[in-house]
């Protein structure tokens, strides 16, 4: 798990600079006092094997996670989708928002947010992999 460290430490170290205006804008609870971790790593297990993803954000009140998409994940849609499903497999919703998006409207992307956070809960049956009710 060191290697885990490392990397979660390297990415806070090395942000983005949509990473960057997005943490100085919800840092120390200003989003409405919703606290919010940067570079946070999901593990989870899969084919009998330890796995994990590491977060852009995430605000573990409403177990929302918030990425922060560049022009790279253009060409990963797929994998994109296949991230997201798995996290919310897993009992949480996922946001994203285009890197330009971040930095030309920080207002605009915070009451989306905002929005999103206040919205239903995502419920899944892990045994099926569907929504469930509630």
């Amino acid at each position: 798990m060191e290697s885990l460290k490392e990397a979660v430490r390297f990415l806070r170290k090395n942000q983005t600079k949509a990473e960057g205006v997005f943490w100085q804008a919800v840092r120390n609870r200003q989003l409405n006092g919703k606290k919010i971790t940067r570079q946070f790593a999901i593990i989870f297990n899969y084919e009998n094997s330890r796995r994990f993803f590491i977060a852009d954000f995430i605000c573990f009140e409403h177990k929302v996670v918030i990425e922060i998409d560049g022009k790279i994940h253009l060409k990963q849609k797929d994998y994109d989708e296949m991230r997201s499903h798995i996290i919310n497999v897993l009992g949480y919703r996922v946001i994203r928002f285009k890197n330009e998006d971040v930095i030309d409207n920080i207002e605009k992307v915070k009451k989306e947010l905002m929005d999103f956070l206040e919205g239903p809960p995502v419920c899944f049956s892990p045994s099926l992999g569907k929504r469930g009710p509630g």
